[in-house]
């Protein structure tokens, strides 16, 4: 599209809402015309690689773990999707990045789920952490509490764990909702950041829900990191950890530049609506590469964990109780 350099002078530079999907594809050039059927084309094949690995997984995979890696393996192409309907459709990108956002919050839960499911099930878990201990003091929440004591594992303990992730799924969709509604009214904008504004406490509630969240997901993955590393626990947080920093962090960051107006106008695209789409183009790139990239890690034979090691074994061993504790 056109560069906007100019596009200061441009009637549309001097509103705040985003333009019709008809203005946008009447004013592309060769160069968007490239552009915007290329991200197409990439949040489509994400989608196909995602439908041909849920088959697989249907067909392969255990029943217990099924549900947890197509939600887990679903994050990428789903955001991805709703990105590219936000880019053809900018008046839909709330709506769209509601979709994803609640999505994820889903895949928080879920993931906490498939690292236990990978060890066998709550039963499994409990069985072979009967001896060791979680340490507690770590991201988003804790990680500079050095002192906080080790924490027993037990029924009580793991559903915690469950019940703060679980908690986001749904509060995240309530709050969505309550958006939504909200926005009907004409008493919700994202946009603005002002004390007397719902947006701003909604967006805060969501932020404390969500480091909540992330807090008992981490503290799974540190205890399970070494049982589950025959099955790439590792490069899977990782995976999983990009999709939060790049659909949360990422966006949040380019929204703010395009609201303080950092980001220049570029005709029909108000400074707002470029930035908005500007997130939406990264995010249909970065999706698709983390699409090919989890159907490498989860499209593989799920065998059953081996049993812990008594003494030794640091491949499959937890992280052991110390005396202190």
């Amino acid at each position: 599209m056109d560069s906007g350099s100019n596009g200061t002078s441009d009637p549309s530079c001097m509103e705040d809402d985003p333009p019709l999907a008809i203005d946008i594809i009447t004013k592309l050039d060769i160069y968007g015309i490239i552009t915007y059927a290329l991200l197409t084309f990439m949040a489509t094949v994400s989608m196909l690689v995602f439908l041909e690995e849920c088959v697989y997984i249907y067909k392969k995979v255990p029943v217990n773990k099924k549900s947890a890696i197509i939600w887990v393996n679903g994050a990428a192409p789903v955001i991805g999707t709703m990105s590219c309907l936000g880019m053809w459709i900018p008046k839909a990108t709330m709506f769209t990045d509601m979709t994803s956002a609640c999505y994820f919050a889903i895949v928080v839960f879920k993931f906490l789920i498939l690292m236990l499911e990978e060890v066998g099930g709550d039963e499994a878990f409990l069985r072979r952490a009967a001896k060791h201990t979680l340490r507690i003091n770590t991201g988003p929440c804790c990680c500079c509490c050095l002192c906080l004591p080790r924490v027993a594992i037990t029924r009580r303990s793991l559903f915690l764990l469950k019940l703060g992730s679980f908690q986001f799924a749904i509060l995240k969709i309530v709050f969505t909702i309550l958006s939504i509604v909200l926005w009907t009214n004409k008493t919700y904008d994202r946009t603005d950041m002002y004390l007397y504004q719902s947006g701003i406490w909604i967006n805060v509630f969501v932020g404390i829900l969500t480091i909540i969240a992330l807090w008992p997901v981490a503290i799974s993955f540190m205890h399970l990191r070494i049982a589950l590393r025959t099955v790439k626990i590792i490069p899977k947080y990782a995976l999983y950890q990009l999709v939060l920093i790049l659909s949360q962090l990422q966006t949040a960051i380019i929204n703010i530049l395009a609201m303080k107006g950092i980001i220049a106008c570029s005709p029909p695209f108000p400074s707002k609506a470029r930035g908005y789409m500007m997130s939406q183009q990264l995010l249909i790139l970065e999706m698709f590469l983390i699409t090919l990239g989890s159907r490498l890690l989860y499209r593989r034979q799920y065998d059953p964990l081996p049993e812990e090691e008594e003494e030794g074994g640091e491949t499959t061993k937890m992280v052991t109780r110390t005396s202190s504790a």
